[in-house]
């Protein structure tokens, strides 16, 4: 028998993992990262509203820097855990937004992993210091559903992510944990500012989620993951997104009760309209993806804005006058 009557099998193609640094940024969805920022820059606001003209004496600066990481290291953490997830289970075969490690073959799916878990870790250790020098224990256990939340939106058998929870759980631990607990952590308690603050942070938090499965309504619909604008279906989706968007504006009028310089803010509507533009024009696929980034950089405006109006009033700067 010659060579050429040798029978052959073909071998296995064996992929080729070619992620570069950039293709893991990409990855970890720096547009979503407002979503971490804005929680830590407003909870320190509504503290330093509080603290009053010696803010800058008071405020302990350490912390404010533990929780902005905490938040950053969850916020990172979920992207590469999403990624993963979605990714072995071919949610992302037919994505049609930014590129994913996993889905697309770029990287190893254990590595897109391990780096979910590195996050987490990272977001533990600052979690950890930030409750021994704040003395607040139970907050560990705060930190722990937090990171539970991140892997269980989409990893796990039953993903809640998939069953149309996944607003529910960014407005709880994006908004009402994340910028409550920062100022907890500051003042030992949390004031009526920081409570109506957490809840427009909550809402932008919530609109970035619902515009990203807005966008991917027919790829979710098609492999089976039921989120909460596959439920609404596209139209009241779009009406929702209107709602979570524009709120956070109209609480800053509540908050002018506390320091009229609130209403600073309100000087982000324009990017908030800019933001919901695609979405009200009915774009779709790709066209939503700039959505998702006006939005982010809205609800940074606003919180930034939101944050100099609390510190205005620290100073009774335009303040009204009561007793905490």
């Amino acid at each position: 028998m010659n060579d050429a009557t040798i029978p052959t099998t073909p071998s296995p193609e064996i992929p080729h993992y070619t992620a570069t640094f950039h293709d893991w940024l990409i990855g970890a969805r720096t547009h979503t990262w407002p979503n971490a920022i804005a929680p830590v820059i407003v909870g320190t606001a509504a503290a330093i509203r509080i603290l009053g003209a010696d803010w800058l004496h008071n405020l302990i600066w350490v912390r404010a820097l533990l929780a902005m990481m905490v938040a950053w290291a969850l916020i990172v953490g979920v992207n590469f855990a999403n990624d993963y997830s979605d990714g072995i289970r071919g949610t992302d075969d037919d994505r049609v937004g930014p590129q994913r490690l996993t889905g697309s073959g770029l990287a190893k799916p254990s590595h897109v992993k391990a780096a979910a878990f590195g996050f987490f870790g990272i977001a533990g250790v600052a979690g950890i210091a930030l409750c021994l020098i704040s003395g607040f224990w139970w907050l560990i256990l705060i930190g722990i559903c937090c990171v539970s939340a991140a892997w269980f939106y989409t990893g796990g058998k039953h993903p809640y992510g998939y069953r149309g929870l996944g607003e529910v759980m960014v407005f709880i631990f994006f908004g009402l944990i994340a910028v409550m607990g920062t100022q907890l952590t500051q003042l030992g308690s949390i004031s009526w500012e920081g409570a109506v603050a957490a809840v427009a942070v909550g809402a932008f938090s919530c609109a970035n989620n619902l515009v990203n499965n807005l966008r991917d309504i027919p790829s979710d619909t098609a492999s089976g993951k039921i989120t909460l604008a596959v439920r609404l279906g596209d139209k009241r989706t779009r009406i929702l997104d209107a709602f979570l968007v524009f709120g956070p504006f109209i609480l800053s009028c509540v908050l002018a009760l506390s320091s009229v310089w609130t209403l600073l803010s309100l000087l982000a509507l324009p990017l908030a309209w800019n933001a919901y533009t695609p979405v009200r024009t009915g774009q779709v696929g790709p066209a939503l993806v700039v959505s998702l980034k006006r939005t982010g950089k809205a609800m940074l405006v606003w919180s930034l804005l939101l944050g100099v109006g609390l510190a205005l009033g620290a100073l009774g700067v335009g303040a009204v006058s009561y007793t905490h």
